[in-house]
C-alpha cells in the first residue's frame, strides 16, 4: 500500500494527492470542493488509518474471488464521491487481512461496518443496490 492516493476531481478535474492516513477532510487544492476519499488498508495499515480519521468511515471487507464483492464496490466508490466530504471508504481484502476480518466478526463478505469516532454504528452484509446502500450510512450515522 502506498502512503497516499492520487484523487481527480469531479468538478475541475485537477489531481490531488491525499495522504492514506490523516486527519480532516480531503479538498481539491485548485477548486477546493470536498474530495472522496477512498483508501485499501492492510492489516499492519488499518489501525492507523482508521485512527487518523475524523470522518466517519465505511469499511468495505471484500475478496478478489468473490463477484458480490465486484458488483458492489464500484456503487461504494460512487458513493463515496457523492459523500464525498462526510464519509471515508476503506477497502480491505480479507483474505491478506484476516484479523481485520475476524475483528469485526465477519463470516460472510461482502461485508460493510460503519465506524464513527473509532466505534462500530453500524454493519450491512451482502450486495446491495446504490439506494439501499446511502439509506444505511446516512440512517446508521443518524442513529449514532
Amino acid at each position: 500500500m502506498s502512503d497516499s492516493t492520487v484523487i481527480t476531481c469531479a468538478a475541475c478535474g485537477a489531481k490531488n494527492r491525499i495522504p492514506d492516513a490523516a486527519k480532516g477532510t480531503p479538498q481539491c487544492a485548485r477548486c477546493h470542493q470536498p474530495l472522496p476519499w477512498i483508501v485499501d488498508a492492510s492489516a499492519a495499515t488499518f489501525d492507523q488509518i482508521v485512527s487518523t480519521s475524523k470522518l466517519p468511515i465505511v469499511v468495505d471487507l471484500w475478496a478478489p474471488w468473490c463477484g458480490p464483492c465486484r458488483t458492489v464496490s464500484p456503487l461504494l466508490e460512487q458513493l463515496a464521491r457523492d459523500m464525498a466530504g462526510r464519509i471515508r471508504l476503506v477497502k480491505v481484502n480479507v483474505d491478506q487481512a484476516p484479523q481485520v476480518q475476524g475483528r469485526f466478526h465477519v463470516q460472510g463478505i461482502p461485508t460493510f461496518v460503519l465506524l464513527d469516532e473509532g466505534r462500530e454504528v453500524g454493519k450491512l452484509v451482502g450486495a446491495h443496490p446504490l439506494d439501499s446502500l446511502r439509506q444505511w450510512v446516512e440512517g446508521s450515522l443518524a442513529a449514532a
